[in-house]
């Protein structure tokens, strides 16, 4: 497992080790002690999956304090377009985003630690993405911003949003 900080302070870019042979392969996406050495949260509460189509857009998403988490999400089938946006308005990189591909193929995955709004487009016909969480859902917390509304090219010119993502607020006015 190699984890890779990226320029935004508290997302990370993981690249899981693989395991192959002739019966396929074997990935491991968590390990406690590589999480400690470099900082990451170890007290995962809550894992989820969700299957999109493509150019299907989730996101942007995040918890609203004091039940703001971090989250681990990859992906076992498919291919994704993952964003991490920092929403920490104190942050000198408040409003910047990283983007990454994740995918079945490449095995990484996307760490966030509290303070990022997290969205993707399905790139492939259909995606199964995992989502590991710091904290329990809790529905009156549930807040996001506008796909949209930050700068980034998604690159797609009609994506299949649900309502409730399109009825977000943009950054600015978070």
């Amino acid at each position: 497992m190699q984890i890779e900080a990226t320029f935004l302070d508290g997302v990370f870019e993981i690249k899981n080790n693989v395991f192959e042979d002739k019966r396929g392969s074997f990935v491991k996406t968590f390990h406690a002690d590589e999480f400690k050495k470099n900082g990451l949260e170890l007290g995962f509460k809550e894992s989820f999956y969700s299957i999109s189509k493509k150019n299907v857009l989730r996101g942007m998403h995040f918890q609203m304090t004091p039940h703001d988490h971090a989250k681990l999400v990859y992906v076992t089938s498919g291919e994704i377009l993952d964003v991490a946006v920092d929403i920490r308005k104190e942050s000198p990189t408040f409003g910047d985003y990283f983007p990454t591909n994740l995918s079945s193929e490449n095995a990484k995955s996307l760490y966030m630690s509290k303070g990022f709004a997290h969205g993707f487009l399905t790139l492939s016909e259909q995606a199964t993405v995992v989502y590991l969480t710091s904290t329990v859902h809790e529905p009156e917390f549930d807040c996001g911003i506008r796909w949209d509304s930050f700068g980034f090219d998604w690159k797609v010119v009609s994506p299949i949003v649900s309502h409730r993502d399109s009825l977000l607020a943009n950054l600015k006015d978070y």
